[in-house]
């Protein structure tokens, strides 16, 4: 049943709506009319309709907030997924773009001629698309066994010319150094016969620190002569998502330091050095 009021206490006053009904059909008596809500009665249901208003009003917005959550939860895991797939991944010529593009950012002064002069060409970066396995510590055992066959048998040799690496492992972190030096003792690396696995921290140590060390672990000093291989570890993130070519700093470093020195340059453009993106 539905009432309007208009205002008043008199009878007179009641208008009744088109839709009225009674509950056996027949005419509206005086005494039904005086049994029918009055106008004190009025905001009683007024609060009601209020308060079923509010309630709607409010399951609306938790609806909508639910939707607003999944599709933020979508975007996480769609941005998660990108950031699961490393530059590492990607075929040796789309690799040697990206580090052109990271080579123009650590030497801002420098002419075209000069980047296209020290620009590290596609043969000379390994192809490592066969690897479909996670890029992380705990496969770079396997991904050195399966991707770099040559790699995995220098390792396991012992080094005729002490001083002389096989292989130089770049990390942006001392912790990641740490973790790296532990897995490349692996005995399925380097046998029974291997050679040794140093460390080095080049913002943590000084260089003659660095040099005592080398002599301890037989080492002695660095040369290039027997270095086949060099690994750039590009698929670690840290807390600020940020890979070793993202840090300014450790990113200047290996291409003025270590990329840029004029023997390892030409050494990787002859193809003598292969650079290996992990």
């Amino acid at each position: 049943m539905i009432i309007s009021l208009t205002g008043g206490d008199d009878l007179d006053e009641l208008v009744l709506d088109d839709n009225y009904l009674t509950l056996s059909g027949d005419e509206l008596d005086v005494d039904e009319v005086e049994d029918s809500p009055s106008q004190e009665d009025l905001p009683a249901s007024t609060e009601t309709i209020d308060a079923s208003a509010h309630r709607a009003k409010k399951r609306k917005q938790r609806e909508k907030n639910k939707e607003r959550k999944a599709k933020r939860r979508k975007l996480t895991e769609s941005a998660e997924l990108e950031e699961s797939h490393s530059i590492a991944e990607r075929p040796p010529h789309e690799l040697a773009d990206y580090l052109s593009k990271m080579q123009t950012k650590a030497f801002i002064k420098s002419t075209t001629l000069e980047l296209e002069d020290m620009r590290i060409p596609d043969s000379s970066i390994a192809d490592t698309t066969s690897w479909t396995g996670l890029r992380t510590l705990d496969h770079l055992s396997d991904f050195i066994i399966k991707t770099l066959p040559n790699l995995h048998t220098r390792l396991s040799q012992k080094s005729k010319n002490p001083g002389s690496p096989t292989l130089l492992f770049i990390a942006g972190a001392a912790l990641r150094v740490a973790d790296v030096t532990r897995i490349l003792k692996d005995k399925r690396l380097r046998g029974e016969k291997g050679g040794e696995v140093a460390k080095l921290f080049a913002r943590h140590f000084r260089l003659t620190e660095h040099c005592s060390y080398l002599k301890r672990t037989k080492v002695d000093a660095l040369t290039i002569s027997a270095l086949s291989h060099i690994m750039l570890d590009v698929s670690f993130i840290d807390a600020k998502k940020r890979n070793l070519f993202d840090i300014p700093e450790t990113r200047d470093q290996v291409f003025k330091a270590v990329l840029g020195g004029p023997e390892v340059l030409e050494a990787i453009k002859a193809g003598k050095i292969q650079l290996v993106l992990f």
